[in-house]
């Protein structure tokens, strides 16, 4: 079943109250945060729509992010992408996809990332699969959109302060609704590519 804006903006609000993680933000204030930190880099609107909605999986996933808590990855970079194909653009679901992909990247090509990452993000990761081998790495950053999903990765790690203060929520859902007629739009022109 494809989801409506409406039925994300329901689920965030009413989903995203729970706790992110072993964080100490709510999912609703990270994706708050990770979608704000984008903006205020400059990001395009789809790149702020992927940081909004980059976690999305874990409210949507079947067993309510009992996987995860019980130490079992709920793949949530997957889970979100068939309720969200049809209403946005590759440009949003790529990073999303790939964004744990992402941190196993970075733990590998970057010195310190990983001992920069939360203690929950670390527990995740080994439940993720890993740092990546380098030449995973490579591949990795071959795909299209992974460098978004590294940009995306970085303010995901940084959208875990308790109390940050970020635009409104309807600010963010009014943006999202400008991505998703755009891709509308795009998809109704004869021989547009998708985006």
């Amino acid at each position: 079943m494809a989801l409506t804006l409406i039925d994300i903006s329901q689920v965030l609000v009413t989903r995203g109250k729970e706790q992110y993680g072993r964080e100490a933000v709510s999912q609703l204030e990270h994706a708050l945060q990770c979608a704000h930190l984008a903006e205020l880099a400059g990001e395009t609107p789809e790149t702020v729509a992927a940081a909004l909605l980059h976690d999305i999986g874990h409210l949507l996933a079947p067993d309510g992010g009992a996987a995860d808590r019980a130490g079992h990855d709920d793949l949530h970079q997957y889970v979100a992408l068939p309720f969200l194909r049809t209403l946005l653009p590759r440009a949003v679901l790529e990073p999303v996809r790939l964004h744990v992909d992402a941190k196993r990247y970075l733990c590998t090509m970057e010195q310190g990332y990983w001992e920069a990452l939360s203690p929950a993000s670390r527990q995740s990761l080994e439940l993720q699969g890993g740092a990546y081998s380098v030449d995973e790495a490579v591949q990795f950053a071959s795909q299209p959109f992974a460098s978004e999903a590294i940009r995306l990765r970085r303010y995901d790690d940084a959208a875990k302060v308790p109390g940050r203060a970020t635009p409104a929520f309807g600010y963010f859902m009014g943006a999202l609704a400008t991505v998703t007629a755009r891709h509308a739009l795009a998809s109704q022109v004869p021989g547009a590519a998708p985006a």
